[in-house]
């Protein structure tokens, strides 16, 4: 389950109207147990891609992000794009770019400029060969 407070969920989807018709991407920071991921703030990123329709955050970035998310003793737990014109489900490309098990990854569809549905997929399996996106229940709290 991804738990995620409504100023996160509505950031993201503000993220995706933002950069139509180019795909957003950003971090989810909150904690992690076996069975729920809860998401209290989103972390807008630079998409470096120059494709509409891919999407790269900076390792330098993530870096930066993570260990200030460890210095306000929470941690990354999913990451999130947008698929601008195009449903919220996941892509193969999306999955073979996915590298961070254990981890929720929510997707907004964008179509014509407006955001709408929002899904969450976690990736789930040992290792890289055996690894898989499960579709997970998302819960918009009040926090």
């Amino acid at each position: 389950m991804l738990r995620i407070a409504s100023k996160a969920f509505e950031k993201v989807k503000q993220h995706g109207e933002q950069t139509y018709p180019n795909e957003c991407c950003g971090v989810l920071l909150g904690s992690t147990t076996l069975t729920m991921n809860a998401v209290k703030a989103a972390v807008c990123c630079r998409n470096t891609k120059s494709e509409r329709t891919r999407y790269e955050i900076d390792p330098r970035e993530l870096v930066r992000i993570q260990r200030d998310a460890r210095e306000n003793g929470q941690e990354i737990v999913g990451f999130y794009h947008s698929h601008p014109d195009h449903p919220a489900t996941w892509s193969q490309t999306d999955l073979q770019e996915a590298h961070w098990i254990g981890c929720s990854y929510v997707i907004v569809s964008v179509p014509e400029g407006v955001s709408a549905e929002v899904r969450s997929f976690r990736l789930r399996g040992k290792v890289e060969e055996d690894k898989r996106f499960e579709e997970e229940e998302m819960e918009v709290v009040d926090e």
